[in-house]
């Protein structure tokens, strides 16, 4: 039987398991896994005494093929708990194996001497304190602060002050919106706060491309997880503030803040499956909706009424909640407004917003560039996402209206995202298309899209990552091949190969293309997306629409788009 320590780490917020932070190990484990993880709970519980933790719990979760296993812990000795963890797990396989154990004479003064240098009562007492004063309290190794923007201050972990020290009447919190989901995270957010900024705020937020407060962008590169968070809650200059919330970085760290004011699902589809024990989406479900244990008392919990396993998973939850949906007549809209509850529906072009009976309009979708006058339907349910936020936050619907028309959905607002580009000729119109679509339920969106879209022919460049399992790739190339490319250019993605050989993914497109019913002949492999883009756009003729599936080189993509618009001016 195989027994493997896979991963160890901290969960520094509330998690998918508990509220606590955590150490935890994700193993793999063949066979049985109940014997092991009972050999693990023991060792666990012999270990934790000799530290000075025995209140201490232990918790676990069995997936196909391992288990994660997690002691909880104060915030100020996590890593020793790590260390404590490993040594419990070893003890355990040790028991099953018939193995030496650890030395319980060596690894228990280590252990001890590892949580006495660790060990930072005035963390503790800092983080208390706050939570007595209801300030905003925020830790890292190296920085922990108290209160949200201009009332922020922060101290190095090592030179804190005591509670008595502190004026806590100094400090606020600011309004603070989280967004999850497989697709529409990144979206949503910009639409929020191009709806922040135009009720007259500075408007913070955090995203897979960047963090940004007002128009000042603090760093480019992913900053979805609890560090982005953290950074930017203490800026001086944030007034509101949005958070995209991945997947990777609630199942990886936890929480980044511990409260929110509304938190919002868009959807959950595969993607990332394998991952830190999720194996299928109703595993991931529940990950998503982490964010939900940032809400407290009425904040709300803002859930796509359009996807049934959100709805199944979310009506369980006791939280109020404000339902959205692109189909007014959607069962769980009209029952939520029976019972008085709150809904966003589009009708006849128009996003409506009802508490009850009480309906009202917020703005036409033609007023909103992102929909292409209503014919990207998953930006109006972004939209619809944004204006539930607003609304929760109380911005006046004047500024929900004005940010909506003011968010163009380009590459400036929302780069690599439904961006669209026209170029005019005699003989007809080319349309170009750069998106992110890389997983079937983001690229049957953009297919519904792409079909409002008139096109004599179709050219489509598209790839995929390596660390996607073989039916992720292939669901991806059947939505994608829905649209019927007259041509396909397959790209490699360099760096992105991710444990495959090269050429590999590719290949594997090139087949599930072909099982789709595109001619072998049409499908055409590159050794990157550049080269593609370069091959699609020398070929483009007037009435052909060019869909760019830029997942990697992004920029190099839409540079060489506005080179071909500008030769041809």
């Amino acid at each position: 039987m195989r027994f493997e320590l896979k991963d160890s780490r901290r969960l520094t917020g509330s998690n998918l398991y508990w509220e606590r932070p955590s150490a935890i190990i994700d193993v793999a484990i063949d066979g049985s896994p109940q014997e092991i993880i009972a050999a693990w709970e023991k060792a666990v519980r012999q270990l934790l005494d000799p530290v000075g933790y025995s209140e201490q719990a232990s918790c676990y979760r069995v997936y196909d093929g391992g288990a994660s296993l997690l002691i909880s812990a104060p915030i100020d000795v996590l890593y020793s708990m790590c260390e404590l963890n490993e040594t419990a797990w070893a003890t355990a396989v040790a028991a099953q194996t018939g193995d030496s154990p650890p030395d319980p004479l060596e690894e228990i003064p280590r252990l001890v001497r590892l949580f006495d240098e660790e060990r930072n009562p005035s963390l503790l007492a800092l983080q208390a304190a706050a939570h007595r004063h209801a300030v905003p309290f925020l830790w890292d190794d190296d920085e922990v602060s108290l209160g949200y923007g201009r009332s922020v201050r922060i101290w190095s972990p090592n030179n804190l002050p005591a509670p008595y020290e502190i004026d806590w009447s100094d400090f606020e919190s600011i309004p603070l919106a989280m967004v999850t989901g497989t697709n529409g995270k990144s979206t949503t957010v910009r639409m929020t706060a191009a709806i922040m900024t135009a009720a007259g705020y500075n408007a913070g937020l955090t995203s897979t491309d960047f963090i940004r407060v007002g128009e000042r962008v603090i760093d480019t590169g992913d900053y979805s997880g609890t560090g982005g968070a953290r950074m930017l809650m203490r800026q001086k200059d944030v007034e509101m503030a949005v958070l995209e919330v991945a997947r990777g970085g609630l199942l990886r760290r936890g929480l980044g803040v511990e409260r929110a004011d509304v938190a919002v699902v868009t959807n959950v589809a595969a993607d990332h499956l394998g991952d830190y024990g999720i194996n299928s989406v109703p595993e991931l479900i529940p990950a998503k909706f982490i964010v939900s244990k940032a809400l407290h008392g009425k904040a709300p919990l803002v859930v796509n009424a359009d996807d049934e396993g959100v709805v199944e998973y979310a009506s369980i939850l006791d939280k109020v909640k404000i339902w959205f949906s692109l189909d007014s007549e959607n069962p769980v809209l009209l029952a939520a407004r029976s019972a008085g509850g709150a809904v966003c529906y589009l009708d006849n072009g128009w996003i409506m917003f009802a508490n009850g009976a009480d309906a009202r309009q917020l703005a036409n979708v033609d007023e909103i560039p992102a929909t292409l006058s209503g014919r990207v339907r998953y930006n109006i349910s972004n939209a619809m996402a944004a204006c539930c936020i607003a609304l929760s936050l109380g911005l006046p619907d004047k500024a929900i209206r004005n940010g909506l028309a003011v968010f163009r959905g380009d590459e400036h607002d929302n780069p690599g995202r439904g961006n669209w580009f026209e170029h005019e000729t005699d003989g007809g119109t080319i349309n170009i298309l750069v998106d992110f679509a890389h997983n079937e339920h983001g690229m049957n969106a953009l297919a519904d899209a792409i079909r409002q879209v008139p096109a004599e022919r179709i050219i489509l460049l598209m790839g995929q990552a390596g660390d996607r399992p073989d039916k992720d790739i292939a669901d991806l190339v059947r939505a994608a091949c829905s649209v019927r490319p007259g041509q396909l250019l397959v790209a490699e993605l360099p760096g992105y190969e991710r444990g495959r050989s090269t050429g590999e993914v590719p290949e594997l497109i090139r087949q599930e293309a072909i099982r789709s019913g595109i001619p072998a002949d049409v499908i055409e492999l590159f050794p990157a997306p550049r080269e593609a883009t370069s091959e699609a756009l020398d070929r483009a003729r007037p009435g052909d629409l060019i869909v760019l599936l830029a997942l990697t080189q992004r920029a190099e993509a839409l540079a060489l788009v506005h080179e071909f618009l500008e030769d041809r001016a």
